[in-house]
Parts: structure tokens; C-alpha cells; sequence
């Protein structure tokens, strides 16, 4: 079964985005659709791309 890939919502309208699938478990850059995938195994992997994304 294919999950659909979500726009993130804080995003808004700006076109530096990007998309999520299933619970945040891949993230991909919304401009490059076929490019690279992000690709998460457990919470603590999530969390730690999260806190250097918002520390930027």
C-alpha cells in the first residue's frame, strides 16, 4: 500500500517546503519530487533531524 506524501503545514505558501509520508518516517524536498528521500527507522533518529532543522 502507497501512503500519499503531504505538504508540511508550516510551510504555508512559500515554495521552501517540504513533504512528509506516513509519520514523518520519510521526508522529501517538495521542488524535487523524484530526488532524494530522508528515511527514518526509530523516534530518536526523528528527533534529532528535527532539532538541527529548527536550529538552523
Amino acid at each position: 500500500m502507497t501512503t500519499e506524501w503531504r505538504k508540511s503545514s508550516r510551510s504555508g505558501q512559500s515554495t521552501n517546503c517540504v513533504e512528509v509520508r506516513r509519520t514523518l518516517e520519510e521526508v522529501r524536498d517538495s521542488k524535487n519530487l523524484g530526488g532524494p528521500v530522508l528515511r527514518f527507522t526509530d523516534a530518536r533518529a526523528i528527533r534529532a533531524f528535527l532539532t538541527g532543522v529548527r536550529a538552523d
